[in-house]
């Protein structure tokens, strides 16, 4: 796949709520260790809902609108901490599209920065602080460095994956700042920070479709 038309981001939608559908229950497990247990919750609900209303909008709507569409879903669906931020985090990737037809390695490292800074603005987070954060930014540099190198969106989708997942493990070695989280402090030292752990699922999923449909 050489980029990402309205089409695929409906279909794309549809396979995240599936993702986080699935993956319910182990992110209530894993954000009950040091947080509240309602992540699984938040995700599932909030991916479910944006999937419906991407495809109630149509690939008519273009790339921007439908983006735009699924964060003010999100947003108004779980409220929560998450929500809000994976909810800012599409409305700031929007706005970064605006125009574009489809999303090739290019856009889609605009997309995956406007993410970054939306979602550590929306925060108050810095890289270190065993957030989300800990994982979009490694993915933006990912796409970044990819397409300033000519690399074909598969390949580059697969580089931010491969960066998630290192960043991901990183954060067991990270003593959690935001949230109730931080209310944990040496406790959360081992574990992956759940927050980080959506960021991968949506990472590796999205690298994972577009390989698949090449």
């Amino acid at each position: 796949m050489d980029a990402i038309k309205a089409s695929d981001l409906i279909r794309l939608f549809e396979t995240w709520k599936s993702l986080f559908a699935e993956q319910r229950e182990f992110l209530i497990s894993l954000d009950g260790k040091v947080g509240d247990s309602d992540l699984g919750i938040t995700m599932s609900k909030s991916f479910a809902a944006a999937a419906d209303a991407v495809a109630a909008e149509g690939e008519a709507a273009g790339i921007s609108k439908l983006l735009r569409t699924a964060g003010a879903t999100m947003a108004r669906t779980a409220p929560s901490t998450m929500g809000t931020l994976t909810a800012t985090g599409f409305l700031r990737a929007s706005k970064s599209t605006e125009g574009a037809a489809a999303l090739g390695a290019g856009e889609m490292a605009g997309f995956w920065r406007a993410f970054r800074d939306g979602v550590a603005e929306r925060g108050k987070a810095k890289v270190g602080d065993k957030t989300l954060l800990d994982v979009l930014d490694p993915i933006a540099v990912a796409l970044e460095a990819a397409a300033g190198s000519g690399e074909p969106l598969t390949k580059a989708l697969g580089a931010a994956s491969d960066a998630a997942e290192q960043a991901l493990e990183a954060t067991k070695s990270m003593l959690a700042q935001h949230g109730k989280a931080a209310a944990f402090q040496e406790k959360t030292i081992g574990l992956q920070d759940a927050g980080a752990t959506v960021g991968y699922f949506l990472i590796r999923s999205m690298a994972e479709f577009a390989s698949s449909n090449t």
